[in-house]
């Protein structure tokens, strides 16, 4: 195996070139037809609210965006990948590098090259981008598509414990004594676990003790009887820090935000093996478009005239199709404690790293 993998600058500029121009189309061309299917199921939720119309529209889609973009990028490297090698290999120039003494290595070497630098740009662009389009998005849906939320460290689904009793929220924003919370409702529970009293609010702040709800419907489950009290007050056990601590959403939070976030949990005594697994899947999860030239490298050798070309190719995206399943279910298994984090975010990206170079070298090298 030869260790000069760019013995050529031309060559080398010529394939980067040709490679990011299908990343791009392919890109563009996902992330649009996801983009029409996405808002094709959600417009209606967004115009049925009062006073929404285009603009809500072109808001939800600006923020969407961001998401289909760091969800398919990989999956548009694996695609462009193998566009270009099999339009190398039927057009001989596969055969001519080759001919030239340029190995499976030096041949790929470009491409990966340039996967390695979209990996880069795609973390930056998920930790800045991505994130507050996240927050914003999720901030959005929790108000049901109404006025676009203004507050600052927004979090959604809230699921507290008081003494038996339970706290839930869709909204809550802010931290300390200044946190606020929308569509609360309180479930008031017996010494049997059984619920006796549900309360609805539009929304809670902090009552120093206790969490004063406002815009209240009331139902006793026992007399079976609703009331809309002016005020009440429930859970005097919950303080600010065990609400600050309620819920992190990896997804919403940068990478160097996220480590102070768990950090803050640990020192809690929380369970932090999902958050860690994510907080590596931050950096596991783009370098993953560093791993589709390999994987699809299968389509770029063999004759093209010998009639497998097809099967090649299918083999390539049948092994990149492969590592994003592998990768999901990893992550997933990470999050409920069956693998360790580390284990859980980066055994898929060396699992077919080793297979990617395995099927290179016996076949080609």
């Amino acid at each position: 195996m030869q260790l000069d993998f760019f013995p050529s600058r031309t060559l080398t500029l010529y394939l980067a070139r040709i490679f990011v121009a299908r990343i791009a189309a392919m890109l563009f061309v996902l992330v649009l037809v996801l983009l029409m299917l996405d808002l094709l199921s959600t417009s209606g939720e967004i115009l049925a609210v009062p006073g929404n119309g285009q603009g809500q529209l072109l808001t939800y889609a600006g923020l969407r965006i961001p998401q289909l973009i760091a969800r398919f990028m990989p999956y548009s490297v694996l695609l462009a990948t193998l566009i270009t090698l099999v339009t190398l290999n039927q057009n001989s120039e596969v055969i001519a590098m080759k001919a030239a003494g340029l190995s499976a290595h030096q041949v790929l070497a470009p491409l990966l090259l340039t996967a390695g630098l979209v990996s880069l740009v795609s973390f930056g662009f998920n930790e800045r981008v991505v994130t507050r389009a996240t927050e914003t998005l999720k901030a959005w849906e929790a108000v049901d598509y109404g006025p676009i939320p203004t507050e600052s460290r927004v979090r959604t689904n809230i699921y507290l414990s008081d003494e038996g009793n339970i706290l839930t929220a869709a909204y809550l924003a802010g931290r300390g004594e200044a946190i606020a919370m929308r569509k609360v409702t309180w479930y008031r529970r017996n010494a049997d676990g059984m619920i006796v009293e549900q309360i609805a609010a539009d929304s809670a702040r902090y009552a120093n003790p206790g969490w004063k709800l406002e815009g209240i419907t009331r139902f006793s489950v026992q007399s079976a009887i609703t009331d809309k009290p002016r005020s009440l007050v429930v859970g005097e056990a919950l303080t600010p820090d065990q609400i600050d601590l309620a819920k992190i959403d990896p997804d919403a939070e940068p990478f160097w935000t996220l480590t102070g976030s768990i950090a803050e949990f640990e020192r809690a005594g929380r369970r932090t093996a999902e958050l860690r697994a994510k907080w590596w899947h931050k950096i596991s999860g783009p370098l993953s478009a560093f791993l589709m030239p390999l994987l699809g490298a299968v389509a770029a050798f063999g004759l093209a005239r010998s009639g497998q070309l097809f099967v090649r190719a299918v083999i390539g995206m049948a092994l990149g199709f492969a590592y994003f399943v592998v990768d999901n279910a990893a992550l997933a298994m990470g999050s409920f404690g069956g693998y360790p984090p580390f284990l859980a975010a980066w055994a898929p990206f060396f699992l077919f790293l080793l297979i990617g170079e395995t099927v290179l070298v016996r076949t080609e090298e």
